[in-house]
């Protein structure tokens, strides 16, 4: 099995690395992440710098915040340490047109790259049953799919490099409305004296039901905000769909609603709380 070097261990990487490791992969970690004791105690290996774990890797992926701290990473030692006919695949969620430029300088290294963020939180990460969406080679696909199939089970090769990132963009938008729309709801329910847990009941059993009326309508019940995934990520993700949208010359006027619910929750100090909190900006 091809030695996989993974950079990021946060809320989603952590899982994503362990979940590796149990499939029998040989994992390298970082040092300097804290949680790099955790996978070491789980069997993985510990690398010093970025440089050496990409050298000692045949498969080096990125789990990140942002395109600035992927940019880092690659070029403050992947890039010195990747070897030739090595793969890159970032699942961090950054803009479509720097997964394209990772492409290019992964290529002038004679490594193939991919670009392949997730959908499905913490829950999704932790079960082995997210959403992965890639863009890039279609060889590159087939060799990183038995990876991919240790870490999720709806995995589908969108197209070309930075096809993955706009995905997730549209991903993200939907998500973020929908999360708008199920606050809202609930809002209007209790300020009407309307019980939340039989509403988002009977709601579940028609045309209203989903995924996030489910687990987010109950968060909004319970006023559990621990972090899933945190609003100030989500808040990144929906203005990467938004200059997608300026470089395109489209107007979305939706994701810019949502975007504008976002900056209030910033504002109010909740960036660190789970994206279900944007209730907490129409309750104020």
């Amino acid at each position: 099995m091809e030695k996989i070097g993974f950079i990021g261990l946060g809320i989603m990487g952590k899982p994503m690395a362990l979940n590796l490791l149990k499939a029998g992969y040989p994992v390298g970690v970082l040092a300097a992440s804290q949680a790099s004791g955790i996978l070491k105690e789980a069997g993985a290996e510990v690398w010093p710098d970025a440089a050496a774990l990409a050298a000692g890797s045949d498969i080096v992926i990125t789990m990140l915040p942002d395109s600035p701290q992927v940019g880092e990473v690659v070029n403050s030692g992947v890039l010195a340490g990747i070897r030739k006919g090595s793969l890159f695949i970032d699942m961090s969620t950054i803009a479509p047109l720097f997964a394209r430029k990772l492409f290019d300088i992964m290529q002038e290294k004679g490594v193939e790259a991919l670009d392949a963020p997730v959908s499905g939180g913490q829950v999704g990460a932790e079960a082995a049953t997210l959403s992965i969406m890639a863009g890039g080679n279609a060889a590159a696909f087939a060799r990183a799919l038995p990876v991919f199939q240790a870490m999720g089970k709806n995995i589908v090769h969108i197209g070309e490099p930075g096809a993955g990132q706009t995905t997730k963009a549209c991903n993200q938008m939907i998500v973020g409305q929908t999360i708008q729309a199920v606050a809202e709801a609930f809002t209007l329910a209790e300020k009407a004296g309307v019980d939340l847990a039989k509403m988002r009941e009977v709601l579940l059993g028609g045309f209203a039901q989903s995924r996030i009326l489910d687990l987010h309508g109950q968060r909004i019940i319970d006023r559990n905000f621990k972090p899933g995934f945190k609003i100030k990520l989500h808040q990144k993700d929906i203005n990467i769909a938004l200059e997608t949208g300026g470089e395109l010359g489209i107007t979305l006027p939706g994701t810019e609603t949502a975007a504008g619910q976002m900056d209030a929750a910033m504002q109010q100090g909740n960036g660190e709380l789970d994206h279900s909190a944007l209730f907490l900006a129409l309750k104020d």
